[in-house]
């Protein structure tokens, strides 16, 4: 079974700024007046940011038994396993992969957690029968463990983004065998409440069909797409974005977490929830030239930084979902122009830097309990890179 301990770095993450209560005026998440033209930090401000953000993840979290492999956190705790799950590894991988966007010396860090993603792959399948990343690594390094839809869609986001900047084809491959994985995932019977969407996972304990295993399967359909051409990509992308607006969009614009079997909906707002829809949006318009797609990536896109930015949300949600919140909206000012995203991302990633990383360890702190996630350091270390990037790259994100 996938760990639980995920679900309380979440609830960590929001104590950590309650309990610190009004954050400072230099937080992103305090009101200030949209500024267009002013530009991010430094990029190289933020590359060292990343270097040394990475440097303290494969220090305090990296394995020395030849697996390349990393644990779930530091310091390590009783009972915990000698590995990480799917989804911070994952994670990780993201990270190198950034950073590898502007320090070539990456390219070989990116290839050794490529190796170490493949410990995860269990080629039977599941219940589906259909190929994929395991929540815990497979023989000889563990026992496997259930399969969760989002858990590979992000792989497959980050096998495509690998591919446009690295014209790397296994990565590719890859990615089309997720896409295969999460077509089996379709809910296919009509008696259920809100009929079809991609479940959550194949755990038996859950039967979940989320924001997060529907909108991010529709991303890595439109990209496939626009790779390939293959128009069975962007029919199936339609069919999960199409799903999602109508049963998890409120009446906000923003979205809501998840809908039961029974046709109750967790009307919790997490920003990665936000974020996504807004890139899909962006690479619909692209897809298709149809305006009516970036006319409604820009009213997420406000919606959402009303809420979080504006409304001193941000710093209660967890470092790993803000990160591709702000991907996805340096997709969209890749299409628009504009600096008011990337700004607060900025903002954001100043307040990480200053607030949330020990100088002396370069470990990151958001839980009350002293330790540090491996999915955490990987996300703040995504934050800084992404912000390194040039302009020209953002079209490669999510």
């Amino acid at each position: 079974m996938r760990s639980r301990r995920l679900k309380l770095t979440v609830t960590g993450a929001v104590v950590a700024v309650l309990a610190a209560g009004t954050v400072s005026a230099a937080s992103p998440g305090a009101a200030r007046p949209a500024d267009p033209v002013r530009p991010a930090s430094p990029a190289g401000t933020n590359e060292a940011r990343a270097t040394a953000t990475y440097a303290a993840l494969e220090k305090y979290f990296g394995t020395t038994d030849g697996s390349g492999l990393f644990r779930e956190q530091y310091p390590v705790a009783a009972g915990d396993n000698p590995y990480s799950y799917e989804w911070p590894l994952s994670q990780v991988h993201v990270a190198a992969l950034d950073i590898s966007a502007v320090d070539p010396h990456y390219r070989q860090k990116l290839a050794a957690v490529d190796r170490s993603q493949e410990h995860y792959w269990n080629p039977a399948g599941g219940t589906t029968g259909v190929a994929g990343y395991d929540s815990y690594v497979i023989a000889p390094y563990g026992a496997g463990g259930d399969l969760f839809y989002d858990d590979n869609e992000w792989v497959g986001l980050e096998k495509v983004q690998d591919y446009l900047q690295h014209h790397d084809a296994a990565a590719l491959s890859r990615a089309e065998q997720i896409f295969t994985l999460v077509r089996s995932g379709w809910d296919t019977d009509p008696s259920h409440a809100a009929p079809g969407g991609v479940f959550w996972t194949q755990a038996p304990w859950s039967q979940d069909r989320n924001t997060v295993s529907n909108m991010p399967a529709a991303e890595l359909g439109v990209r496939l797409y626009q790779i390939t051409g293959k128009r069975a990509y962007l029919d199936d992308a339609k069919r999960f974005y199409d799903w999602t607006n109508a049963n998890l969009q409120s009446p906000s614009g923003l979205y809501w977490d998840n809908v039961k079997l029974a046709g109750a909906v967790d009307q919790t707002f997490w920003t990665y929830n936000q974020g996504v829809p807004i890139g899909v949006n962006v690479l619909l318009y692209q897809a298709t030239h149809d305006r009516t797609y970036l006319a409604r990536a820009e009213r997420i896109a406000e919606a959402a930084y009303d809420y979080y930015v504006t409304g001193g949300k941000l710093t209660s949600q967890p470092v790993f979902f803000n990160s591709i919140f702000f991907k996805n909206l340096l997709l969209l000012e890749s299409v628009t122009g504009g600096h008011k995203y990337q700004q607060a991302m900025a903002d954001y990633a100043g307040w990480v830097w200053s607030s949330a990383s020990d100088p002396q360890t370069g470990l990151v702190h958001f839980d009350t309990g002293g330790a540090t996630q491996s999915i955490q350091q990987a996300a703040a270390a995504q934050i800084f890179a992404v912000l390194a990037w040039p302009r020209s790259k953002w079209p490669t994100l999510y």
